[in-house]
């Protein structure tokens, strides 16, 4: 088993929930008031029998005209066409926007092979309720294309991926165990974001329910130090995944 990070880089978001590329050399936070400094990056899991996409990022495209997400998977020598199954933790736009992509007939699939992944409740809270964190394009483009499976609870996809509801940054945010004979991945999404989180046990103002999502990383990383398992973070680029550890300040990366 082999994973790949796929880092899109730093943005800042404000209420509008727009995310605005941050240059970290040139661009100054002073600038950009009330605004939440992020980086984005999915990442790539090659098992046996599939070719893993775990979230898709915002499907921002670079200077050449091509999604940085696509120019990702193909730096590691793949294409795609080769993706098997998108796993999808909640459907706010950074973490599905790469899941579709513009074309002159209007949307499509970004992974016309791929099976796509989330919660029925994520999908029926996403279309039922007005949110500039959901682009009802995508998830309506993703749900009538036949592709997307809208899984109910906790449960398994085949023996080597499970899943598993969460809550905490969503109502039906869910997180993802990989594993084979080699390695155990778990992918938190945003509720287990990136390491400083768990570090300073963070409650976060934007989730639904920060309170939840900080217990839930407790037990995460505990569970991480129990199986041995690689922690891959969403939304940290410094950090993008490592093994844990417990000391008496806290959690802290395993080096």
């Amino acid at each position: 088993m082999s994973v790949f990070a796929l880092p899109e880089g730093s943005y800042t978001i404000a209420q509008d929930k727009v995310f605005v590329p941050f240059n970290i050399d040139t661009d100054d936070m002073k600038d950009r008031p009330a605004s939440l400094l992020i980086e984005i990056q999915p990442f790539l899991i090659e098992l046996k029998n599939d070719l893993l996409l775990c979230d898709t990022g915002l499907g921002y495209l670079n200077e050449q005209g091509e999604m940085t997400l696509f120019k990702n998977i193909k730096r590691h020598g793949f294409v795609p066409e080769n993706i098997t199954k998108v796993l999808l933790t909640h459907l706010h736009f950074d973490h599905v926007g790469g899941a579709v992509q513009k074309t002159l007939d209007g949307l499509q699939l970004s992974f016309p092979n791929a099976i796509y992944y989330v919660q029925r409740g994520e999908y029926e809270r996403a279309v039922s309720h007005a949110s500039k964190s959901y682009r009802i394009e995508i998830i309506e483009t993703l749900y009538h294309s036949g592709k997307l499976i809208l899984l109910d609870g906790d449960g398994k996809i085949n023996d080597e991926i499970s899943y598993e509801i969460t809550g905490g940054h969503t109502e039906f945010h869910q997180a993802y165990t990989i594993k084979n004979q080699d390695e155990i991945y778990f992918f938190g999404g945003d509720v287990l974001p990136d390491l400083y989180q768990l570090m300073r046990k963070f409650v976060a103002k934007y989730d639904y329910d920060g309170k939840t999502s900080a217990e839930k990383r407790v037990e995460f990383g505990n569970r991480s130090i129990e199986q041995n398992s690689i922690l891959l973070f969403y939304h940290s680029i410094k950090v993008p995944l490592c093994k844990i550890m417990k000391t008496e300040v806290g959690f802290r990366r395993r080096l």
